[in-house]
């Protein structure tokens, strides 16, 4: 994952682990003041809610623990890691910008492609004017590389 992506799943945990926590122990001292905790739906809401951010927080923690922080390729030359590249489809003519990034970071409606993605396999290693292809189950698919940013 980048650096930048690392930054942002810390802070997702601080906030998760501070505020987060704070308002759902809120929710829960306030649900248990009215009463029968059997039949209280907001107590059990509550519990159900801090037991998801738990998971949640969990979930995090391991992810940045078991991390692997890489430099972002600055290289305009080459498609690696980090690089944001600019392609045209050979059979449509459309131009698609995608930037090429770990897989849990990956988010394809923002034009972030995993780098293990068939799109991201291909275009790996790739030069500016070259045209990769790709196997889909639609066929084969050919991308010519516009630029690299």
């Amino acid at each position: 994952m980048t650096a930048e992506a690392q930054k942002a799943l810390q802070d997702e945990l601080e906030q998760l682990e501070t505020v987060a926590r704070k308002e759902i122990a809120e929710r829960i001292k306030t649900a248990r003041e009215w009463g029968d905790l059997k039949e209280n739906s907001e107590y059990h809401d509550a519990k159900n809610d801090q037991a998801h951010l738990e998971t949640k927080i969990l979930r995090i923690r391991e992810q940045l623990l078991n991390a692997d922080v890489r430099e972002v390729t600055t290289s305009t030359d080459v498609v690696g890691f980090g690089s944001k590249v600019e392609v045209e489809d050979a059979k449509s003519g459309k131009t698609l910008s995608y930037t090429l990034v770990s897989p849990s970071e990956a988010a394809p409606a923002e034009g972030k492609l995993s780098m293990d993605s068939p799109v991201g396999k291909a275009l790996s290693g790739a030069k500016v004017g070259e045209t990769v292809k790709l196997e889909t189950p639609r066929g084969v698919k050919e991308l010519k590389i516009v630029a690299i940013g």
